[in-house]
C-alpha cells in the first residue's frame, strides 16, 4: 500500500463509504476487528483481495482442522470463519470483498481515505491493516497445467469432490495437511515430495506416516497423462532420474 498526500478523486459517488474504522484484511483477524469495534459503537467496513470472508483459511483450508486457536482443541477452518462472521453480524460490518486496497491518503481534515482497485474510496476515522499473505498465486507444475479443472486443482475446499479417487497431492508443508484431510473420503492417496526433508510440522508428518500412504520423496511430476480428465501422471525422481507411473 503506497502513501500518498492528497485526497484522490472521484466523481461516483456511489462508490464511496463512510465508515468509522476500515479494517483491510477478511481473515480471522480482521473478522474478529469488525466484531470488536461493532460492539464498541463504531461503523465498521471490512476490504479484502479475496471474494469471500476468512483470507486464506477460506481459499486454501476451510476443511481443515486448526489446533492452535484458544480454546478450541480442534476446530475446522469453515466452521472458524461461519463463527467469526456470525459474532460480528449484529453489527452490520460492511464487506468490499474482492477489492484490493490500492492507496492510501488524507483528506482536508487529517482523516485517512483509502482507494480500492474497483473503484471503491472509503473514507474512515481509522485504518487498521489485518492483512497476511493477501492474494497469492499457486507454484505451477513443471509438468504443465493441461488439466486443470479437469482433474488437476491447486486447493481442496471441499474434500468431498474426490470421494472415491486415487488422489496424488504434490507439494511441501501443506500437501501434509492436505492429505490427511483427504484419507477419509479417497480410495488411496500418495504424496510426491522434491526433497527427503520434510518443512511440515513434525505431528503433520507422523500422521501421514501413521496412515500408511506412500510418500515419494527426492521426485517431481514429469508428465499427465489422460483424454478429457486426467487419468495418471509419471513422477520422476530427480537424482536418479528413474521414472514410474
Amino acid at each position: 500500500m503506497s502513501v500518498l498526500t492528497d485526497e484522490p478523486a472521484t466523481t461516483d459517488t456511489s462508490r464511496v463509504v463512510e465508515t468509522d474504522v476500515l479494517i483491510t484484511g477478511a481473515g480471522p483477524s480482521g473478522l474478529y476487528g469488525a466484531y470488536y469495534a461493532g460492539f464498541r459503537g463504531l461503523r465498521v467496513a471490512v476490504m479484502d483481495v479475496l471474494p469471500q470472508q476468512g483470507g486464506q483459511i477460506s481459499a486454501m483450508y476451510p476443511e481443515k482442522p486448526i489446533f492452535d486457536i484458544a480454546g478450541f482443541p480442534s476446530v475446522r477452518g469453515r466452521d472458524l470463519v461461519e463463527s467469526l462472521v456470525a459474532q460480528a453480524a449484529p453489527y452490520d460490518p460492511r464487506y468490499l470483498l474482492g477489492e484490493r486496497a490500492v492507496d492510501l491518503a488524507h483528506a482536508s481534515d487529517g482523516r485517512p481515505v483509502v482507494r480500492g482497485g474497483q473503484g471503491t474510496t472509503v473514507r474512515a476515522g481509522a485504518v487498521v491493516i489485518t492483512g497476511g499473505v493477501g492474494t497469492f498465486t499457486p507454484r505451477p507444475l513443471p509438468a504443465g497445467e493441461d488439466f486443470l479443472g479437469r482433474g488437476q486443482v491447486y486447493f481442496v475446499p471441499d474434500a468431498s469432490a474426490h470421494a472415491g479417487h486415487d488422489v496424488v497431492v504434490v507439494g511441501g508443508d501443506s500437501a501434509f495437511d492436505w492429505a490427511a484431510m483427504l484419507a477419509p473420503v479417497a480410495r488411496s492417496v500418495t504424496l510426491v515430495h522434491r526433497t527427503a526433508r520434510f518443512r511440515a510440522h513434525r505431528a503433520s508428518v507422523d500422521k501421514i506416516r501413521a496412515l500408511g500412504f506412500e510418500i515419494v520423496t527426492d521426485s517431481e511430476v514429469s508428465a499427465l497423462h489422460g483424454t478429457a480428465r486426467l487419468e495418471g501422471l509419471e513422477v520422476r525422481h530427480r537424482v536418479t532420474k528413474d521414472a514410474r507411473k
